[in-house]
């Protein structure tokens, strides 16, 4: 059976997904088989599995830096907010449906049989498994039916490391606060104490660390300077929503209220001179080389929130010269109208931009596919593209049609879908058209799409070239090759700035 660690925060953000990730990567570099485990998230950044299973990307990004294949099994229960008070509940990789959160909190102690499942099953893989906690286990009101913070650490016996975050002020306060409100059972749990994102002198911090022990009798295992790294984090409180400066190269993305899956712009981050802004409102916009309208949890709700603040009228109006991309709800989008009979979201039907001849329907069933494929012979400002490669996955609960003749904008094949849907081999490779393009407008349903080979690199050349400048990328690494990069240079400093003898005397001292 697998050795297990769990990390836990003081708050949401305290950076308990990237130290668990940096953990995964250091146990993976000592020789061990290791996975990651969340047992509830609430996120609207998701994956398709192999299998068409959905889970959420932090621990895709985890399993990335263990350097294992993501797997439901990781996060057995994702909830993915569709309005302030209710969340569609995904459990096992499947849709159990939209529950109110009052509903939920009175449901979710019989899912506990589901996440002692995914966790016994993925004792089977590793040798040690690296736990993240969600939100802060200080949360009183919450503790009697807690399935993700100590309530977890009763039911796999794990030894917790619990996170503050000093970048947002009053860490002592954070951590001693804490472990105050835990039972003393719980607080049997806590074998070390963590300071996150420190910046500046840490000598000057020393004091501080001593009387923190004293008082809250529980080891500093580590002071963690603010790292400068470009890792997926989750997505209510991403930092990158806060890049205000403007690049060379410039490429503003819609940031309606349900945005989701905005991992879809990583891959552009590692390009010299190339600014990506998460812009809500008009003047915020700017002259951008590029406009993303990226995928959303509730299309037609985000549709009309840009209609009100007058983004919408704005895009349309820069989309003469302007390159606009929508990715699966952004794509839904731009079409001529988008209905929803079966009240999927909002009921009824709405214009949309009409930017594109497409039409959508909402649909009752969620697609859920992995994707590969080739773009077509594209004319105009993205020929470059051409019969070039992709990968990535579909996640979306509608169909869309072209009302008249377009080009699409890819082939592909589908290659996750559940095997009882295709017969043994779980897998339908009959090609099919995805997406469409019209002069400056472009969309499609896969999230990922930049990700591939060249892609992304090939558009930034493309906009630099019409701008009459030249951004250079024939030296940048595959997108690949650079999130195994960014483990690596996480685990060096975490290394450099943990306990590491301490954190394996925790693995050995737990009962699993």
């Amino acid at each position: 059976m697998a050795k297990v660690i769990m990390v836990q925060g003081t708050m949401s953000n305290a950076g308990k997904s990237l130290l668990a990730a940096g953990l995964c990567r250091i146990f993976k570099q000592d020789g061990y088989r290791v996975a990651p485990f969340k047992s509830q998230n609430m996120a609207l950044n998701s994956f398709i599995t192999e299998e068409g299973l959905e889970m959420g990307r932090a621990q895709v990004m985890q399993a990335e830096a263990a350097g294992i294949a993501p797997s439901v099994l990781m996060n057995p229960i994702l909830l993915k907010p569709t309005n302030h008070m209710g969340s569609q509940v995904i459990v096992n990789g499947e849709v159990l449906g939209n529950m109110s959160a009052r509903d939920y909190f009175a449901h979710k102690k019989s899912l506990i049989p589901d996440i002692k499942h995914a966790f016994q099953d993925l004792e089977k893989l590793a040798d040690i498994i690296v736990i993240e906690g969600a939100g802060s286990p200080a949360e009183i009101n919450l503790r009697e039916n807690d399935i993700v913070n100590m309530g977890l650490a009763e039911m796999v016996d794990a030894p917790v490391l619990l996170v503050g975050d000093i970048d947002r002020g009053g860490v002592f306060a954070q951590l001693l606060g804490t472990v105050m409100l835990l039972e003393e059972s719980e607080k049997k749990r806590v074998g070390g104490l963590i300071i996150n994102k420190f910046r500046g002198d840490k000598t000057i911090l020393d004091p501080g660390v001593v009387m923190l022990e004293e008082r809250g009798n529980i080891p500093v295992v580590g002071v963690v300077p603010y790292m400068e790294l470009s890792v997926e984090d989750e997505d209510s409180l991403s930092t990158r929503f806060d890049e205000t400066e403007e690049g060379i190269l410039d490429i503003a993305v819609i940031r309606y209220p349900r945005i989701s899956n905005f991992t879809d712009l990583g891959v552009f981050e590692q390009i010299e001179h190339v600014s990506i802004r998460y812009i809500d409102s008009v003047k915020e916009l700017h002259h951008p080389d590029m406009i993303l309208l990226p995928g959303s949890k509730n299309t037609m709700s985000d549709l009309t929130w840009m209609r009100q603040n007058g983004l919408e009228a704005a895009i349309k109006k820069k989309s003469g010269d302007t390159l606009i991309f929508g990715i699966c709800g952004g794509y839904q989008m731009l079409g001529q109208s988008i209905t929803d009979p079966h009240r999927v979201e909002e009921g009824g039907s709405m214009r949309g931009m009409e930017l594109l001849p497409i039409q959508t329907e909402l649909e009752k069933t969620k697609t859920r596919t992995q994707i590969q494929g080739t773009f077509q012979n594209l004319e105009g400002r993205l020929s470059d593209l051409s019969g070039m490669e992709l990968h990535g996955y579909e996640i979306h609960m509608g169909s869309t049609v072209k009302t008249e003749t377009v080009d699409s904008l890819c082939e592909c094949s589908v290659l996750g879908e559940k095997p009882e849907m295709h017969g043994a081999e779980g897998t339908d490779r009959t090609p099919r058209m995805d997406g469409c393009h019209k002069k400056n407008v472009f969309g499609t349903y896969i999230h990922g799409i930049f990700d591939h080979g060249a892609i992304a690199q090939t558009i930034i050349r493309e906009l630099a070239g019409r701008k009459g400048i030249q951004i250079e990328t024939s030296g940048l690494m595959n997108y690949e090759e650079f999130k195994e990069l960014q483990y690596d240079k996480l685990a060096e400093g975490l290394r450099a700035s943990l306990d590491m003898d301490k954190i394996y005397v925790m693995l050995r001292e737990a009962a699993i």
